[in-house]
């Protein structure tokens, strides 16, 4: 069965890559809820099979769910046919917490993401493979090149590190690009000591003219002059690092609060 381009799919065909993406998981409990995205052929999934987990698997390819149907009888009544994006994840264990994997669409790798984060509570553990440029973003500490907005909201709940480098060659169809498999960890403590959403209003706003200095961009959200000339709205956001970012969040929302008095 060829791969579709309106689904971005690009079927992993190594054997060890694949076997090495499951093992990352951390299965820390029997029957622990699993949910794979996007299966396709079942590359993972045969080797997700094999352990002692609740497995439910997403994928919005009929053609796909047929072929998983008909190969992995055990996934009967297990498989979700419809769009990551839009599924609700609260319904899929019924609000219990469950661990996420998959081989994911380049296309939408980073939707997926900024899902999670939303769904953070719901999900203590990612393993994923990316376009190598999307999971270097995700992982890059502040000062590097490729820090930014995916980097810090994702590195404020999760601690990431890289699994895996993985070539085109596994691929069928070889993608354009490399890849590589990252895995995130939930954050003992995964709550903000600042407003979450001023949090990541600031971050976009910042990141979003990243060669600006902080009192150009924070000037739409706190206008007092006096404010701005602090020395910490000289820098740039890719010098600050998550603490920074948190201590940004509540300079403002305190000044934020002093300019309704």
């Amino acid at each position: 069965m060829k791969a579709k381009k309106s689904f971005g799919q690009h079927f992993l065909i190594n054997e060890y890559a694949a076997q090495g993406i499951v093992d990352a998981l951390e299965i820390s409990e029997p029957n622990q809820r699993v949910l794979e995205i996007g299966p396709g052929k079942g590359v993972l999934t045969k080797y997700l099979l094999e352990k002692e987990i609740d497995l439910r698997v997403v994928e919005a390819d009929r053609d796909m769910v047929s072929l998983l149907e008909s190969n992995f009888p055990a996934l009967k009544e297990k498989i979700i046919f419809l769009d990551f994006l839009k599924l609700n994840l609260q319904r899929v264990f019924d609000g219990k917490p469950f661990l996420l994997i998959g081989n994911y669409p380049y296309n939408i790798s980073s939707q997926i993401i900024i899902k999670m984060l939303k769904y953070r509570a719901l999900i203590p553990q990612m393993v994923g493979m990316f376009q190598k440029e999307v999971a270097d973003r995700i992982i890059a500490p502040h000062g590097s090149k490729t820090y930014g907005v995916l980097s810090v909201l994702t590195q404020a709940y999760y601690t990431g590190k890289m699994v895996m480098k993985v070539s085109p060659g596994s691929f069928s169809p070889p993608p354009k690009v490399n890849s590589a498999v990252i895995k995130l960890e939930r954050k003992e403590n995964f709550e903000l000591p600042c407003d979450d959403r001023l949090f990541r209003t600031i971050v976009k706003l910042t990141f979003n003219q990243r060669r600006k200095m902080l009192r150009n961009t924070i000037k739409t959200l706190a206008h007092d002059p006096a404010f701005l000339e602090n020395e910490f709205f000289k820098l740039r956001p890719e010098q600050l690092s998550l603490d920074r970012f948190i201590e940004l969040t509540l300079l403002i929302e305190e000044q934020i609060e002093k300019e309704k008095e």
